[in-house]
């Protein structure tokens, strides 16, 4: 994974994992990796995995069970709504980086169906 200077580590961390989730890679109920195996992976500070976990667990992604191993929720209709907010969050930096650079509503719209048409989308 590589990191950018424009968001902190955790977050982006926090948001691959979300990522994960979203495109079925990490499925309801399954075992997140432990925080130390994950922080070796990465190369990063052992607090800065724990506090991804904290996060994601305050958010209701990742559940504590079975002594402390954490997993990822299993309710289907959270990461149905997640999957909706993490979308309209691409999709409101996507359309407020256009309308900097001057495109209109119209334009927008004709870009993104010849990019959609064009990767093979309906």
């Amino acid at each position: 994974m590589k990191f950018s200077n424009d968001q902190p580590i955790y977050l982006q961390i926090k948001n691959d994992f979300y990522q994960r989730v979203c495109n079925g890679t990490l499925r309801p109920g399954d075992k997140l990796p432990p925080v130390r195996e994950t922080a070796v992976e990465l190369g990063v500070n052992l607090n800065t995995i724990q506090r991804a976990y904290m996060d994601m667990e305050r958010d209701g992604v990742v559940e504590k069970q079975r002594g402390q191993r954490s997993y990822i929720t299993n309710d289907i209709e959270f990461i149905n709504k997640l999957k909706s907010q993490m979308a309209e969050v691409q999709v409101t930096a996507f359309y407020n980086s256009m309308k900097q650079m001057g495109f209109r509503d119209e334009d927008i719209q004709k870009q993104l169906a010849e990019v959609i048409k064009k990767e093979g989308g309906a």
